[in-house]
């Protein structure tokens, strides 16, 4: 099969390409559509996400000093808080060059970085200044990598250091005999770095990064594609490795946008496809995707977060221009 349209039971792009949400339009345009940077319509759609709907509705919420909410409460005021509004704001493709994101980035990385280790905390150390050591945690390193990716920060030194946080500290383990020692593992074993790694902090990190261009993967990087694509494999996406008959947890099949610090089965085939992997262990999963389609070929937002937010996303139960784009994103890549 090589047109990824042909398993859809109608194609939706016109309502892809409505002017209500001008950042599903300019990446239909450009992912699903192809469309090259110099064309004049893409550049049209990157410009408005600017100036109409969620962007500019978040980025009105924002204090001058880049924060939202109160600014210790970055990580906990949940998901209204500075590190959510990052990560919402670099999934709906914000323009990095403008000074209110630019304000958003430089307070994570001021307040949430720690300084020692690179990677991201989920509260700030008043004797030190950044992140407190002592509370990094993987997913929210990940998805703060993520965020200053897609926001213009790969060459920034500070994520360049978070980047070799995840490839020094991230595990991928599937059972080990014992929980591995010292730091961050001891506080973590609980609950991200036991005998068996949290699955949600491997994909954040996996989801960072598949955002670091493939000609500017360092070797570490590239080792820890491969290590973390094989879990998620193992796995077959959404099963218990070590009993594929059983569903690991069935909130993964739920589809939701955005997904914070959780994760489903979109989301994970969506990081695999685009570092360009065709397994057969996806094929079961896929079969899921396909079969969420309705009768015009959009997929309905099962899991949201709305009234948690500063602006809702979207409506829960109902079609989806957000799942159906991120949907035709891999089945395009899935079935080239």
């Amino acid at each position: 099969m090589n047109d990824f349209k042909s398993i859809l039971l109608n194609y939706p792009l016109e309502w892809l390409l409505e002017y209500d949400n001008p950042s599903v339009k300019y990446y239909t345009l450009r992912d699903i559509l192809g469309k090259a940077d110099s064309d004049a319509g893409l550049q049209e759609a990157r410009r408005e996400i600017m100036n109409t709907g969620l962007v500019p509705a978040i980025l009105a919420k924002q204090n001058e000093s880049g924060y939202w909410e109160m600014p210790e409460n970055f990580y906990d005021a949940k998901y209204k808080g500075s590190v959510w509004q990052l990560l919402i704001l670099a999934e709906l493709g914000a323009d990095n060059t403008n000074e209110k994101i630019k304000k958003a980035c430089e307070f994570i990385l001021d307040n949430s970085q720690d300084g020692k280790s690179g990677g991201f905390a989920h509260f700030a150390s008043a004797k030190t200044g950044g992140g407190r050591h002592t509370e990094v945690i993987p997913c929210l390193t990940g998805n703060m990598v993520y965020s200053l990716i897609k926001l213009g920060y790969l060459n920034d030194p500070r994520v360049k250091r978070a980047i070799e946080w995840i490839t020094s500290y991230q595990r991928f383990d599937d059972g080990i005999q014992e929980s591995l020692k010292g730091w961050p593992y001891d506080r973590l074993k609980a609950a991200c770095f036991g005998k068996h790694t949290c699955h949600m902090g491997a994909v954040k990190a996996m989801k960072a990064l598949s955002e670091i261009p493939e000609d500017q993967r360092s070797a570490d990087v590239k080792n820890m594609i491969e290590t973390g694509a094989e879990y998620m494999l193992k796995h077959h996406i959404f099963k218990k490795s070590h009993d594929l008959n059983l569903v690991a947890k069935p909130g993964w099949l739920k589809l939701g946008f955005p997904l914070m610090y959780q994760t489903d089965i979109l989301e994970i085939l969506g990081i695999l496809t685009s570092l360009g992997y065709r397994d057969e262990r996806m094929y079961e999963a896929v079969d899921v995707l396909v079969s969420k389609q309705n009768n015009n070929g959009r997929f309905i937002l099962e899991n949201s977060f709305n009234g948690r937010f500063q602006v809702n996303i979207e409506q829960k139960n109902e079609p989806s221009k957000w799942i159906t784009l991120n949907a035709l994103r891999v089945l395009k890549k899935f079935f080239a």
